[in-house]
């Protein structure tokens, strides 16, 4: 497959569209849209957020589930030229008026009620902790439920055709969206991404895991995190594939809907590959379509995803601020290794480990921070501090993560730089004591972390989850990392819990402040 020649957002739906205009994009339910329906349903809204003022470097917040129009007012908003903000459908009413009131967004569409919560009802919070929001002129749903006056969905229904559609204006170097992090330890961080970026990364996370037209990618990722919005939407928009949308996640729901609608591309977290995998009614569904996508975690994770029915899934590195993922493993290369590296850097990015003191790069094989080149975000949207943090002497973003690269370019990861441990004056990455912990046979999840302790400063302590059927204790688990690691790298204590008592963001990632709780 030709890699698309379009530098905007617009300009890609524009000629992946021309290629064939019949050919299915969006599975929402029980509607299907071809690329041609989606391209007219961008520019009638396109043209409706233009009669309401809606310009070039204007804000359009979206706060919705996994739905088609999250899909079609993200476009037409980037469509304008203007910058889609995906808001987390799990903020608390402080969390949703600081993104509203940081990213100025000037128009804001939203689901009046999404699974358990009101969302209109959390509009109203957020705007009592932010009187007015002065720079919001409009608040718009998603459908005609009362408590908003709108005549927005009127002008839907009235304009069946885009006689008047907004001309694109979009430069391939304007931010196309903007993105806040989990905030889990300060208030969370605004990431631009721009037109270009999202269509050249993307193509190449397609490539490394072989995608096609007649893939149909499964997403029950939320939307608002990069890894459904920018990764999994792009990487299947630029090679013509179809996504599958599930409005959240529920484990016997997505087995039906990757039975049914045959989906060959997984877009899931390893606690997503668990529920599936331990549902008790697994083997009733047949997901023999399924064949790559792309998962983070540990080797047995990793491993995990693959016996679940995902032959050539695919291993990553990355973050928000580097459009997703810098790093991704070849579908075709063998999964011992792809369990071992996150893999080599995309095209055109470019990755040094360096020493977290001096900066200076470091050798092959040699554990550092790593530091990436190319493809990442401009800079914090309005927070030239934290900018200025992230950004080495030489111009390259700072990820404040731990790995390594060896010979051939591959990239091994070793965790958070933050989450290094010192026990007994020796520094111990967590993410080594977890690798070796989670090949122990009975262990479904590991995770390391420390607590106080008078002597040693630290000591190290781990909060397992056992596989189903499995048991093990602290013993054989203190023997098995003995045989591995160095003494003063085993675990002093062990913690057996459930998974669902993980402490978790509201992105699904793990709070790992939070695990020392689970000691007391």
């Amino acid at each position: 497959m030709k890699k698309p020649a379009a530098r905007t957002v617009s300009a890609l739906l524009d000629e992946i569209t021309a290629r064939d205009p019949d050919h299915c994009a969006i599975i929402d339910g029980a509607r299907r849209w071809s690329y041609g329906e989606l391209r007219r349903e961008v520019l009638r809204t396109a043209t409706a957020l233009a009669t309401r003022g809606i310009t070039r470097g204007d804000r359009v917040g979206i706060l919705a589930g996994n739905r088609a129009e999250w899909i079609v007012t993200y476009f037409a908003t980037m469509h304008l030229g203007a910058i889609a903000v995906g808001l987390n459908t799990w903020s608390s009413a402080p969390e949703l008026a600081y993104q509203l009131a940081h990213s100025e967004v000037s128009l804001l569409f939203l689901e009046p009620r999404f699974r358990e919560r009101d969302f209109i009802a959390l509009f109203k919070q957020a705007s009592a902790i932010e009187p007015g929001l002065p720079q919001l002129r409009e608040l718009v749903t998603f459908d005609d439920s009362a408590g908003f006056a709108s005549d927005f969905a009127t002008w839907l229904q009235r304009n069946h055709d885009p006689l008047n559609a907004a001309i694109a204006v979009a430069a391939p170097d304007d931010v196309a969206c903007l993105l806040y992090t989990s905030g889990s330890t300060a208030t969370p961080k605004g990431v631009p991404l721009l037109h270009a970026g999202l269509i050249d990364n993307m193509w190449e996370i397609g490539e490394r895991q072989h995608l096609a037209a007649d893939d149909r990618l499964w997403l029950a990722v939320s939307l608002f995190w990069s890894l459904a919005c920018v990764n999994a939407l792009f990487a299947a928009v630029t090679h013509g594939a179809t996504i599958v949308l599930q409005h959240h996640f529920d484990p016997l729901e997505a087995l039906r809907l990757i039975a049914t609608e045959r989906c060959s591309v997984f877009y899931g977290t390893p606690n997503m590959v668990l529920a599936l995998g331990e549902h008790e009614r697994f083997r009733e569904f047949e997901l023999g379509a399924l064949r790559t996508g792309v998962t983070i975690g540990t080797p047995a994770q990793i491993e995990r995803a693959a016996a679940l029915g995902i032959p050539r899934i695919c291993n990553v590195y990355g973050l928000t601020e580097a459009y997703g993922n810098s790093t991704v493993t070849d579908a075709a290369l063998p999964l011992a290794k792809r369990l071992a590296t996150v893999g080599q850097a995309l095209p055109g990015v470019r990755i040094t480990i360096a020493d977290p003191e001096t900066g200076a790069p470091l050798p092959a094989d040699t554990p550092g921070e790593i530091v990436l080149y190319g493809r990442v975000t401009p800079g914090y949207w309005a927070d030239p501090e934290r900018t200025a943090e992230a950004t080495s002497s030489d111009g390259g973003f700072r990820t404040g993560d731990l790995g390594l690269l060896d010979e051939d370019g591959y990239l091994y990861y070793r965790g958070r730089l933050k989450e290094m441990l010192k026990t007994g004056g020796i520094n111990v990455a967590p993410a080594e004591v977890e690798q070796v912990l989670s090949t122990h046979p009975a262990v479904e999840l590991a995770f390391v972390t420390g607590l106080p302790d008078p002597r040693l400063d630290e000591i190290l302590v781990a909060v397992i989850v056992t596989r189903r059927g499995a048991t093990t204790d602290a013993s054989a688990l203190s023997a098995h990392c003995r045989a591995s690691l160095a003494a003063y790298k085993t675990p002093r204590q062990f913690r057996f819990i459930d998974p669902a008592a993980l402490p978790l963001t509201s992105t699904g990632k793990l709070e790992r402040k939070r695990l020392p709780e689970l000691f007391t």
